[in-house]
C-alpha cells in the first residue's frame, strides 16, 4: 500500500529480488483472506477494489495463491454482486470441503450460492 515508504522500498526490494516464475513465493489462503479484511477495514476499499487486488495476486506468476481455485470462485461471485470477498471464500472453501450448505445470520452473505439461515 505504500503507507510507510521505507518498508514498502525494502519489502519490494526483497520480493523482486527472491520471487521468480521459477522459485515462486506462496499465498496462503488465510493471507489472502487477511489481505482483503484489511483492504475493507482499514484502506476502505469497495469489494470490487478487493476483487481486483486478490485476481492481480492470482495472476502473478511469481506467486502461488494456496486453494486457487476457491479463491478464484470468490473474486467470481463478488463480481457478480452476490456478498463480500471473506464471505464467498468462507462459502468456496465449505462448498469445496462437501459441505452443501454454509450456515449465516448475514444477511448480505444470504445472497450467496449454498447460504441459509439457520
Amino acid at each position: 500500500m505504500d503507507d510507510d515508504p521505507t518498508q514498502s522500498a525494502v519489502a519490494r526490494k526483497a520480493l523482486e529480488k527472491l520471487l521468480t516464475i521459477d522459485r515462486p513465493g506462496f499465498v496462503s489462503v488465510v493471507a489472502v483472506a487477511e489481505t482483503a479484511w484489511v483492504l475493507a477495514s482499514t484502506y476502505k476499499f469497495s469489494q470490487l477494489a478487493i476483487a481486483d487486488a486478490v485476481e492481480q495476486m492470482l495472476g502473478n506468476e511469481a506467486l502461488v495463491v494456496d486453494r486457487e481455485e476457491a479463491v478464484f470462485d470468490a473474486v467470481a461471485k463478488v463480481r457478480l454482486g452476490l456478498g463480500s470477498f471473506g464471505d464467498a471464500l468462507i462459502g468456496a472453501l465449505n462448498a469445496e470441503a462437501g459441505c452443501d450448505r454454509t450456515l449465516s445470520f448475514d444477511r448480505r452473505a444470504l445472497r450467496l450460492p449454498g447460504f441459509e439461515h439457520p
